[in-house]
C-alpha cells in the first residue's frame, strides 16, 4: 500500500563536517506536514543526506499517524479500535484495544492525580458541549451563544475518571457510565510527541526538533552549534499569536504553550476560549497563555492545560514542587511571571 506523505524538504544549509575524514558531512534539513492531530507537524533535524532525512520524516509521520488514529475520538479507521470505539460502547461494553490506547488513559490517569483534577480525561461530556455551541458560534457568529448552566451540570455528572476500567491483562477498557466520554485534548498531542520522538531517535535521529502543533520536543540540541535550539514562545495578544513574545532554548527537553488564542468564539463580544476548567465548567479566564518546560512533552501538554486552569499561586505551587519543570504565565494584561528557574531558558 501506497504511504501517504507530503513532505517539503529544504535544505537549509551544509554546516558541519562531522570528522576530520571521510563521513559525509551533516546538513540541515526542514519538513512540514498537515492534518494529523489537526495541526501542522514541523520537524527540524540533520543528516547526512536528503534521503536519511526523509526516511526520518517518514518514521515521525507513519508513527504520529497512527497515534492519531488511535486517540482519534471523532472518527472511525478500519480495523482500528480507537477512543471513539470505547465512546461509543460507554456503558455496553469493554473494548479490545492496542497497548499504546492503556498507555495513554495509564498516563493520562496519573496526570489527574498529579495535578488535583486538573487534567481530567473523563471530562468529555462537558467538553462535547462546548465544542458544539462553539461550533455553531463560529459558523454563525451572529446567532453565538453559550450553553446552559444546567446543561452543562448535568453533563458534569458523567466525569468520574474512576468509571473507566482498564484491564491490561485482558487489553480492554470499558467506561462503566454510559454517558461518560472520553477527551484526550490535553494530553493526547504532547504524548505522542514523546512516543514518536522516541521512536526517531531509536532509529538513528541524533539532532532534531519536532514540533506538532506547537507541542515541541528536542532531540538532544543543535549537533552543529553544540548550543540548544531557540524555540519562539508567542504573543497571545497578538492575531491568533503571530508574533514572538520570547526565545526560549531547549535542547532534549520539551516545550508546550496553551493560550487562548487558538480556538475560541465570541458571545456579545466576549472571547471564551477552549480550556474548561472542571470546577466552574465555563472557559478559564486567569491567563491568556502559560508555557511549560519539562523533559517529557506528554506532561508538559497536561501541566500546561492543568495550570491555565489554576490561580498563579496554586499553579506556581505546583510546578515548584515537581523536579525540572518550569512554567511562564502571561496574563491578559500582558505581564509576565515565572516559576524559579524558567529564566534560564531565555535567550
Amino acid at each position: 500500500m501506497v504511504r501517504k506523505f507530503v513532505s517539503i524538504i529544504i535544505v537549509i544549509a551544509i554546516l558541519f563536517n562531522f570528522t576530520a575524514c571521510k563521513e559525509k558531512e551533516l546538513v540541515r534539513y526542514e519538513s512540514e506536514f498537515i492534518m494529523l492531530f489537526d495541526t501542522v507537524t514541523r520537524i527540524v533535524g540533520f543528516a547526512h543526506s536528503k534521503e536519511e532525512f526523509t526516511e526520518y520524516s517518514q518514521i515521525i509521520y507513519d508513527n504520529l499517524r497512527e497515534y492519531h488514529q488511535l486517540y482519534d475520538i471523532y472518527n472511525e479507521y478500519e480495523g482500528i479500535n480507537n477512543l471513539k470505539t470505547i465512546n461509543d460502547n460507554a456503558g455496553i461494553k469493554a473494548v479490545q484495544v492496542d497497548e499504546r490506547v492503556i498507555d495513554l488513559l495509564k498516563f493520562s490517569i496519573d496526570m489527574y492525580e498529579k495535578t488535583n483534577g486538573e487534567t481530567n480525561i473523563a471530562f468529555g461530556s462537558v467538553l462535547k458541549v462546548w465544542h458544539n455551541y462553539r461550533t455553531e458560534g463560529v459558523e454563525d457568529p451572529e446567532n453565538a451563544k453559550l450553553p446552559p448552566k444546567e446543561e452543562l451540570i448535568e453533563a458534569s455528572k458523567h466525569t468520574n475518571i474512576e468509571d473507566i476500567i482498564i484491564d491490561e491483562e485482558e487489553s480492554t477498557v470499558f467506561l462503566r457510565d454510559p454517558l461518560m466520554s472520553l477527551d484526550v485534548g490535553a494530553v493526547a498531542k504532547g504524548y505522542a510527541t514523546e512516543q514518536v520522538s522516541k521512536i526517531v531517535r531509536d532509529k538513528g535521529l541524533t539532532s532534531g526538533l519536532l514540533s506538532v502543533g506547537g507541542n515541541v520536543r528536542g532531540i538532544n540540541g543543535n549537533v552543529v552549534t553544540g548550543d540548544p535550539w531557540n524555540v519562539g514562545v508567542q504573543d497571545p495578544v497578538s492575531l491568533r499569536g503571530q508574533s514572538i513574545l520570547k526565545l526560549v532554548k531547549i535542547d532534549d527537553v520539551s516545550m508546550v504553550t496553551s493560550g487562548d488564542y487558538e480556538r475560541y468564539y465570541i458571545v456579545d463580544d466576549e472571547k471564551y476560549n477552549h480550556i474548561i476548567d472542571v470546577d466552574t465548567l465555563y472557559p478559564s479566564n486567569f491567563f491568556s497563555a502559560v508555557t511549560i518546560i519539562c523533559e517529557d512533552s506528554g506532561m508538559a501538554d497536561a501541566l500546561s492545560t492543568a495550570t491555565f486552569t489554576m490561580p498563579f499561586e496554586e499553579g506556581l505551587e505546583l510546578i515548584n514542587s515537581m523536579p525540572d519543570t518550569e512554567a511562564m504565565w502571561i496574563f491578559s494584561d500582558g505581564s509576565i511571571r515565572y516559576s524559579d528557574n524558567f529564566e534560564i531558558f531565555i535567550k
